[in-house]
């Protein structure tokens, strides 16, 4: 089953499990002065549904630039990765460095991303590749002034490689902070509820209102689910980077 009928289905249900609230608060609820409370809930739903659509917007909006900065790091740790080998290739002695150079990329493809996907824990494997690359173009010799440079360039190269390592590392590992996640779903409950207690003379038009908010808050809460990942669910950031730098590495 696709997110997008995952994401259907729950938007439909909310809307449907709304508009039937909304149909026994009609047909079994107290009518008398309830058209005299419409301004009074008006003001209180403003209230509410402003705060709640400032903090949908705020957390939607830092995940989707959390998800073009994971897209982003992942390439600037491949290229640099790349880069350090080009580096040290003008070095003596260098074929280790290629070598743990492709264990690196294959253990990021195979191992890591399918785990970061799944929001699982990460093991010290690929520090431990990424240790030996540094141990091979530290060991390098460099006797001239080129080879030198060389050397200074793989060794600053591998450190942009470790530092968006663990940014890629810490983004798989985060999320919607718990307090957050609790003020979204309570305000969204609080936003659809307050709109029950209008009264008008149309019950369809009102059960229909009611819905529709419904199934709008379910969706911008199933949007936030699935954007909280960067590497799974619908933001789905792909090791295309490292797939590219494999190749170059060949």
């Amino acid at each position: 089953m696709t997110i997008y009928v995952v994401g259907l289905l729950w938007v439909l249900g909310v809307a449907v499990v709304a508009g039937g609230l909304a149909y026994l608060v009609r047909r079994i609820g107290e009518t008398q002065g309830v058209v005299d409370n419409n301004e009074a809930a008006g003001q209180v739903f403003t209230l509410v549904g402003g705060l709640q659509a400032v903090l949908l917007a705020f957390v939607l909006i830092s995940l989707f630039d959390g998800t073009t900065a994971a897209e982003d790091g992942s390439y600037q740790e491949a290229d640099s990765l790349v880069a350090a080998v080009w580096a040290a290739q003008e070095l003596p002695d260098s074929e280790g460095v290629t070598a743990q150079a492709r264990t690196y990329v294959r253990e990021v493809i195979d191992r890591e991303w399918p785990r970061m996907s799944e929001g699982t824990e990460i093991d010290g494997a690929g520090w431990a590749v990424l240790e030996r690359l540094r141990d091979a173009v530290a060991a390098a010799p460099a006797t001239d002034e080129w080879t030198i440079d060389r050397k200074t360039e793989a060794s600053e190269q591998l450190w942009t490689v470790y530092q968006q390592r663990q940014e890629r590392l810490n983004n798989a590992g985060g999320g919607v902070n718990t307090v957050v996640w609790f003020a979204l779903v309570a305000g969204a409950i609080m936003a659809v509820s307050l709109p029950l207690l209008f009264g008008g003379p149309k019950p369809a038009t009102h059960i229909l209102i009611v819905s529709i908010l419904a199934g709008t808050m379910a969706m911008l809460l199933f949007a936030t689910q699935q954007l909280q990942n960067p590497y799974g669910g619908g933001a789905q950031v792909s090791p295309a980077a490292f797939e590219s730098a494999l190749d170059r590495l060949r």
